[in-house]
């Protein structure tokens, strides 16, 4: 057992630690808390727009974009944020994150036929001119459903199409339960129909079939159309790519929405160490995030106003709990972090307000759930999850046999051998570096021996190749998620997900997902309760358990006009509706 004036010593140390990382790297110049609650959504300016212009888009990252532009091949956000410009979904969402009929195609619902027929507007065409057509969505299906289909989208979105099972397993050529009725028009009949379809579990990407059919679907994610000349059918056409670093767009008279205002877009990478630089020179007009914690330093900056939201995400510790097979999780009891207990004390051993207060200023907070507030009809702030309790921590440890034997001041596995845990974090941003360390230091006040995997954080897609592999050497990883528009979790946490990256799965968690989309889940009432049930299992059993809920902060200059956090219904403001009141951005004063 560690001895009690250790555990104190450590304590000491660990607030100490906390607030000088703050004065280094973290929070403002002051202690002033801020509230969501306190921004706007939208960029309204009364100054008068000018005809065409173009912006700058900063996309923020500390490594080069992947550059696999086409929504049915993209794994990483850096990627998403370009193809947004120039492509888009065929149906929008509202407030409530449903489907509307305000889309590039309406659609059609039959309950008792368990189907939806979707029909494409007449005047929706691709950049070459061609029309998109039934044929162009429905292919999209197939690309994605393909046996070598070499992408992250295929899942129970299209598993419950009825035939689409056996058509990814070969012994079909076509999908049955797709039906093209004309060049605008199709329907799809599943096999279970569920409350999630008329969220997010639709589909809503077409492919041009004309360009790609050509191309073998096991050769498509790395050919010319995804990374070099990629092709969509949104307000802005890509003209040029400076791979990693840049992206030139125009844009596209035949827009179906309407001609765009702006005459082009330039998106470009820009390292987060320099994005506050970047802003206030003028560099760039908007940037795809901004760090919060280099909010309070630059909230007075002249030339921008700062738009606020709610992010649909939370930050999270994952705890390596098995591997991937086959397309399947399969848990193994013997992985370091097999021990629930383990992982509790660890969630007990940090404190989430202090880094959401001290290093964010309050536009982060504690996070209790996996389903985020963003979400407010199914996060439930009811649940009683783990709170900052040292002693708790401590004695969870103790009573589970983590004692340090050989009293060097951490504690040794149940089987009294050396136990270090392993702890994959990503850079990126000036907090990154100093709340991984603030977790280690939290992890060794209560004798836990968290080392930082390779002795460094990793970059982006170096930290998310490792992680998806189940590289051995990791055992925990701190991670983040933007969840669907549709609250099902099962994308993320269901057995048959690639994106489960702690590899976990239960009797019980697959009986409540399924529930959370079966047709008595059409209740919402009822939906809510087995949501409730799933947010609660997690706290209990811990594969990850969230660490910080997340504001969405952005800085946009002063000579936009039309600018929203979300282009959508939601909203009433599309990229077409983008403006500038002045060639020439502002600089900061």
């Amino acid at each position: 057992m560690i001895k009690s004036n250790l555990r104190n010593f450590l304590a000491v140390v660990l607030l100490t630690v906390l607030f000088i990382l703050t004065a280094c790297g973290g929070g403002g110049s002051d202690d002033e808390i801020f509230s969501i609650d306190d921004f706007e959504q939208i960029k309204t300016n009364e100054d008068e727009a000018i005809e065409g212009g173009t912006i700058t888009f900063g996309l923020v990252t500390d490594s080069p974009f992947e550059g696999t532009l086409n929504y049915n091949f993209y794994s990483g956000n850096p990627d998403v944020q370009i193809i947004n410009w120039f492509d888009e979904s065929l149906l929008t969402i509202d407030e409530n994150y449903n489907f509307t009929q305000d889309g590039a195609a309406t659609f059609e619902v039959n309950e008792e036929e368990k189907s939806i027929t979707f029909t494409i507007r007449d005047n929706v065409n691709w950049h070459d001119g061609e029309p998109v057509t039934a044929e162009d969505w429905v292919y999209s299906y197939e690309v994605i459903g393909h046996p070598e289909y070499d992408g992250v989208r295929y899942g129970s979105d299209f598993t419950i199409i009825e035939g689409m099972e056996a058509y990814h397993n070969g012994e079909a050529d076509s999908i049955s339960g797709i039906e093209i009725h004309d060049e605008k028009s199709f329907t799809i009949t599943y096999d279970q129909f569920t409350p999630s379809l008329l969220a997010s579990g639709i589909w809503t990407y077409a492919m041009p079939k004309h360009l790609f059919e050509e191309i073998p679907v096991g050769e498509m994610s790395s050919s010319d159309l995804v990374r070099r000349e990629p092709i969509g059918m949104g307000p802005f056409i890509v003209e040029s790519i400076t791979p990693g670093e840049s992206v030139t767009l125009v844009k596209n008279e035949d827009y179906w929405r309407g001609e765009p205002n702006l005459d082009g877009v330039t998106v470009r990478v820009i390292n987060p160490n320099v994005v506050v630089q970047s802003i206030q020179n003028g560099e760039v007009d908007l940037v795809s995030t901004f760090p919060t914690d280099q909010y309070p330093d630059n909230k007075d900056l002249s030339n921008v106003q700062y738009l606020g939201d709610v992010d649909n995400a939370y930050t999270y510790i994952g705890f390596k709990l098995g591997r991937w097979e086959d397309g399947e999780v399969v848990v193994d009891p013997e992985m370091k972090m097999a021990d629930v207990n383990l992982r509790r004390a660890m969630w007990h051993a940090v404190d989430n307000n202090a880094i959401g207060t001290r290093f964010y200023n309050g536009l982060r907070w504690n996070a209790t759930t996996l389903i985020p507030p963003s979400h407010p009809d199914y996060h439930d702030e009811t649940i009683e999850a783990p709170t900052y309790d040292v002693d708790k921590a401590n004695q969870i440890l103790d009573d589970a046999g983590y004692i340090d034997v050989d009293e060097d001041g951490f504690r040794e596995d149940r089987d009294g051998n050396e136990l270090v845990i392993n702890f994959a974090s990503m850079s990126g941003g000036d907090t990154a570096e100093p709340i991984a360390q603030y977790y280690i230091q939290s992890w060794e006040a209560i004798g836990l021996n968290v080392q930082l995997l390779d002795g460094r954080l990793q970059e982006f897609n170096t930290f998310y190749d490792r992680v998806e592999a189940d590289d051995p050497e990791i055992d925990i990883y701190q991670g983040a998620w933007g969840v669907a528009s549709d609250v099902d979790p099962t994308g993320l946490y269901g057995r048959n997900a690639m994106f489960n990256y702690p590899r976990y799965a239960s009797e019980e968690n697959d009986r409540l997902l399924a529930e959370g989309v079966s047709e008595a889940a059409f209740d919402q009432e009822y939906r809510q309760s087995v949501y409730k049930e799933w947010q609660e299992l997690m706290v209990e059993e811990v594969p990850v358990f969230p660490t910080v809920y997340r504001a969405i902060i952005i800085p946009v200059n002063n000579r936009i006009k039309n600018y929203a956090v979300d282009f959508d219904e939601s909203t009433g403001i599309y990229r077409y509706q983008l403006a500038v009141t002045q060639d020439e951005a502002f600089k900061a004063e």
